[in-house]
């Protein structure tokens, strides 16, 4: 695990930053983040409507599936944990700083994702609640014409977590009146080296597409930009379980992604069906199981 030691870490604080990566990896150095932040990001577009059950619009939904699962970390905003996290102590936690709802259209004004707390917040809370905080997480707009102030934001959050012994990571996406393409393979790998240049230890990307579709070879030239900064995968929209875990199984080992960040493909389930989901999730990512292995583990064979 030494190679994913940022040299920021203080010299006290290796072997906490070490413990955080290695339970939110499971040693794998991959990591399954199970995505909770749409609460903001999407409003209630994701949490009721048609094919999605009852149960999904509660928060409370999330934390239940979070506890009960297979999963790395759960990243949430800090205000939803701590209305939760009493009852959901065992639950491995990111705090997601900054999220903006998507009222106001890309075309219309370009996106600014402003920070809401500082990381010594969080560090005091980890500290008063005794709870299993591992990290912290940003959101960057590539291409806006805000994005120096999210890149001067995210680049401070980074070095601070890392002062603090914990993990950074950025949902790196490009988007603003200026982007043509969102996924365009080279300018993810384009968000993927800037995603290094942070000094991120593990950056959320979108999936790149030909002609609509993802091609697994596509994402090589990111992962490559990414350097020692681990990309995670979208999950994006629900699909089916076997197109979701084989393009899973593809990004990582064809296209050499260490991890995803799957919120929908989870939570808009059932609960007992979500945690099948996510454990199986959790076993190609971390596990290094087959395709056919974890559809035995979503349909409850396993």
């Amino acid at each position: 695990m030494k190679q994913f030691l940022p040299a920021d870490v203080p010299f006290d604080k290796e072997e906490v930053f070490l413990g955080n990566f290695d339970k939110a990896t499971g040693g794998s150095g991959r990591l399954m983040l199970f995505a909770g932040d749409q609460k903001v990001e999407h409003l209630n577009n994701d949490f009721y409507g048609e094919g999605i059950p009852p149960e999904d619009n509660d928060p409370e939904h999330l934390f239940k599936i979070a506890s009960q699962a297979d999963i790395g970390v759960f990243a949430t905003q800090f205000g939803l944990i701590s209305r939760y996290a009493r009852e959901y102590r065992e639950v491995p936690y990111l705090v997601k700083l900054n999220s903006k709802t998507n009222i106001i259209p890309y075309e219309a004004k370009d996106p600014y994702s402003q920070q809401w707390l500082e990381v010594e917040d969080v560090v005091a809370f980890k500290k008063s609640s005794g709870l299993d905080i591992l990290g912290v997480g940003y959101t960057v707009y590539l291409g806006s014409e805000h994005e120096h102030a999210m890149l001067r934001e995210a680049a401070n959050i980074i070095h601070q977590a890392h002062l603090n012994g914990m993990l950074a990571v950025l949902w790196i996406y490009p988007k603003g009146k200026f982007v043509e393409d969102e996924h365009d393979p080279h300018l993810i790998a384009g968000a993927a080296g800037v995603g290094a240049a942070l000094g991120a230890d593990f950056a959320k990307l979108k999936v790149p597409y030909k002609e609509n579709r993802f091609v697994p070879e596509l994402l090589q030239e990111a992962t490559q930009a990414a350097g020692r900064t681990g990309v995670l995968c979208e999950g994006g929209s629900k699909v089916d379980e076997v197109t979701f875990l084989k393009e899973l199984y593809e990004q990582i080992h064809i296209g050499g992604s260490r991890g995803n960040g799957t919120g929908r493909n989870i939570h808009q389930r059932p609960l007992d069906e979500a945690i099948r989901m996510a454990n199986a999730i959790y076993a190609v990512t971390v596990k290094n199981a087959s395709v056919e292995e974890a559809l035995k583990i979503a349909g409850g064979d396993a």
